[in-house]
């Protein structure tokens, strides 16, 4: 049994005052600077030829591993986004929750005055502090050592900001819950969210933009995960895996049951239990579906429609020929340790 903190004792053992602006917490797999950033831009931009059926994207799912790794998953998503605002749910990584005492069944929001980003600051937007007053106490806590610790959503942040320079934010870091649970919470955050957006007359994608954090599957002995081995078979066994979940999940139209499918692959017998993977976004993936689905839901009357734009994983790919990027790698790759990531975006059907 996990041991679950009072939520009193959460919120007050959250609350951290001081820090008006929440510091980076990788400098190393992500870049700061916005001449870096544009090196890579440019660079993936160069190589990525694929475009993909135009449509009204309001949501999407990215990848939060090390650019040098990844960049080629984050840019399909990233690269012809614009948008006013961005609400981006990200994971609460285990090395956070034996931090934190290991919180469950609610969401944890900041109070930073802003964040750091590329080359300059990035505004909260005021989403955050509706959401503290119109969603019930219980549901969430307020932590800034959380999302000072968490990396998941900062990896977001300098993709995000390169082309939306005045972009504001709303943090959310999901914790573990079960299936019921994330079904009553995210129906009453998507009821707050619908009401921000009404109030505010915001239209999704072109005002306000949802965004989930995800790597995929972590394989390898210091994982705890190595079902089909350590060889080449093992890393395509694994891939097909990851790109089964990712199709079931994520492409076509989008719905509830469709979602608690994942959930039953991601977790097996319980929601604090896995199988054969080990998807990093296993709670953030499906809270979010299920919160931006019915907000879009109730403010349009219409249901989300996803694809996959990309997957890869650290192995296939290797590190981008990016010289003196001012950036770099903060894990080795091979057949004995390497993850997986997915890009996919959604659209009103």
């Amino acid at each position: 049994m996990k041991k679950i903190l009072p939520l009193i004792l959460v919120a007050s053992f959250f609350s951290l005052a001081g820090q008006e602006v929440r510091p980076v917490r990788d400098d190393v797999g992500f870049c700061w600077q916005r001449p870096q950033m544009k090196r890579l831009m440019d660079l993936l931009a160069a190589a990525d030829r694929q475009e993909f059926p135009a449509c009204n994207l309001v949501a999407g799912i990215s990848p939060h591993d090390d650019y040098l790794y990844a960049g080629r998953v984050y840019h399909p998503l990233f690269k012809k986004l614009r948008t006013k605002e961005a609400v981006i749910f990200g994971v609460t990584h285990g090395t956070v929750r034996k931090e934190i005492g290991d919180p469950h069944n609610i969401l944890l929001l900041d109070e930073y005055r802003s964040w750091s980003g590329l080359s300059r600051e990035v505004a909260i937007s005021p989403l955050r502090e509706w959401i503290k007053k119109h969603l019930p106490k219980e549901d969430y806590a307020v932590s800034n050592q959380a999302h000072a610790l968490e990396h998941s959503i900062e990896a977001l942040v300098p993709f995000l900001q390169y082309n939306n320079p005045d972009i504001k934010i709303t943090p959310i870091m999901v914790t573990a819950m079960p299936f019921e649970k994330m079904d009553e919470l995210s129906e009453r955050l998507a009821a707050v969210l619908a009401g921000y957006m009404r109030e505010n007359k915001l239209q999704p994608g072109r005002d306000i933009f949802f965004l989930i954090s995800a790597d995929a599957n972590h394989y390898g002995r210091d994982f705890n995960n190595i079902p089909f081995g350590e060889d080449e078979k093992a890393h395509a066994l694994g891939t097909e895996q990851d790109r089964r979940f990712a199709i079931a999940a994520f492409d076509g139209l989008l719905d509830g049951p469709k979602i608690q499918a994942l959930t039953r692959e991601l977790w097996g017998a319980t929601y604090l239990d896995f199988r054969n993977t080990y998807w990093c976004g296993k709670y953030d993936i499906p809270f979010g579906l299920l919160t931006i689905s019915k907000a879009m839901e109730k403010i349009s009357g219409r249901k989300l429609r996803g694809r996959i734009f990309r997957y890869s994983d650290t192995y296939s790919e290797g590190v981008l020929p990016l010289k003196k990027a001012g950036f770099g790698i903060t894990a080795p790759y091979s057949l004995k340790h390497w993850v997986g990531f997915v890009s996919a975006g959604f659209c009103l059907d």
